[in-house]
């Protein structure tokens, strides 16, 4: 068959404008797939640290819109197994603006205990020690750092948006490790802050334990112990913790599949059309292909052949492009979003996905075409 294939090219190029209009319309419907599959990646299949497999995450059983005792925190300390415990409390203030280049995770910590939980983060001695000297320090991602453009020194301001306060910090230090798209800064200095109402309450605690065989008994431990209490506990991985909070969203994986679908579904339709009305033009010519001697097999894996480079090209193109520009947009996304890249794993999916579209689109006007008649194909008049 491979003999055959400059025949099939050169049919393809015989209209080029609907070539290219086919191959530009499987290449968008690929780049579109791409970036899908780019958030997929980013929601369920982002890469984690073992030590992440140590760390959980326990907050109030409602909701995480309720909060919890700060006391909370010394009583889980006590449990056997427990390495580190810290709190870690979401403040969604505003820095400059709403724009999306100025938006990073901004959490209230102990600092002296969040790098312990958190052993992957690295920070330079001098700089740690002056994140923990200063009350108003803030420790910044290096993630941040490129994307907000914050250098060690620069004082900031963040609008309190759930919190009634202002907070004016100074970037005392900056952290490399795969959460570097957070920022941290004093859990007392929010307090001191804050008005006496609002004083006292957390969000989440973040713990380490010793080893994975601890990682079930101690949140089973954490939630037995406050099981009785007014404000009770949930306790779960963090890569568990991590999912919940996508949920809350909705239904993302099933969203995510029924756009990705939707794509495809509609490239479809159009490569099918386009190769419906390229062997309608080319009957005769089929005719007098079958009087040469051409079989009805060769006949139909030409046109499954032209089909399928034009649904190729163009998964190619596409492909590349959706890996290309999730890759500008890694260092331009914010928070959980860092992760925002196409994976490897998706690129066989994406040239999968086009030859499939190419198969299924051309299968049914090559079974048809193959299948017609010598006479019918010459009387046939276009």
């Amino acid at each position: 068959m491979l003999k055959y294939l400059p025949f099939a090219f050169k049919n393809i190029l015989r209209n080029r404008r609907r070539t290219i209009l086919t191959v530009l319309s499987v290449t968008v419907s690929l780049f579109l797939l791409g970036v899908l599959l780019a958030v997929y990646s980013a929601f369920y299949a982002r890469e984690t640290a073992d030590v992440q497999a140590l760390r959980l995450v326990t907050r109030n059983k409602v909701s995480l819109a309720m909060v919890l005792p700060e006391y909370y925190g010394d009583r889980i300390r006590q449990i056997e197994g427990v390495e580190a415990v810290g709190i870690a409390n979401w403040f969604g203030g505003i820095y400059i603006d709403n724009r999306p280049e100025h938006m990073f995770a901004q959490f209230a910590v102990e600092p002296e205990k969040i790098f312990a939980v958190r052993t992957e983060l690295t920070v330079p001695p001098e700089q740690m020690q002056a994140f923990l000297n200063d009350r108003q320090g803030l420790a910044i991602g290096s993630a941040v750092a490129r994307r907000v453009g914050l250098k060690l020194g620069q004082r900031i301001t963040l609008k309190g948006d759930i919190y009634p306060v202002d907070l004016e910090l100074t970037v005392r230090a900056i952290f490399e490790g795969l959460e570097d798209n957070e920022t941290y800064f004093h859990w007392k200095y929010l307090q001191e802050s804050l008005p006496e109402g609002w004083r006292g309450a957390v969000g989440t605690f973040f713990i380490r334990v010793a080893g994975t065989d601890d990682v079930q008994r101690v949140a089973n431990a954490v939630d037995a112990q406050f099981r009785n209490s007014p404000q009770q506990t949930k306790t779960e991985t963090e890569s568990a913790f991590v999912l919940a909070f996508v949920n809350q969203l909705g239904n993302i994986k099933l969203f995510l599949l029924s756009i990705a679908g939707a794509v495809v579904f509609t490239i479809l339709l159009v490569s099918a059309n386009t190769v419906a009305m390229s062997v309608r033009e080319r009957i005769q010519e089929i005719g007098v292909l079958k009087t040469l001697g051409f079989k009805s097999s060769t006949i139909l894996w030409l046109i499954i052949g032209e089909s399928m480079v034009m649904a190729l090209t163009g998964g190619i193109l596409g492909t590349a492009l959706g890996y290309v520009v999730t890759q500008a947009m890694r260092d331009q996304t914010v928070a959980f979003f860092d992760g925002l890249v196409l994976p490897l794993w998706g690129v066989p999916i994406c040239l999968g996905v086009a030859l499939m579209i190419g198969i299924l689109s051309s299968v049914v006007p090559a079974l048809i075409a193959s299948r017609t008649k010598i006479t019918d194909a010459l009387r046939h008049s276009g």
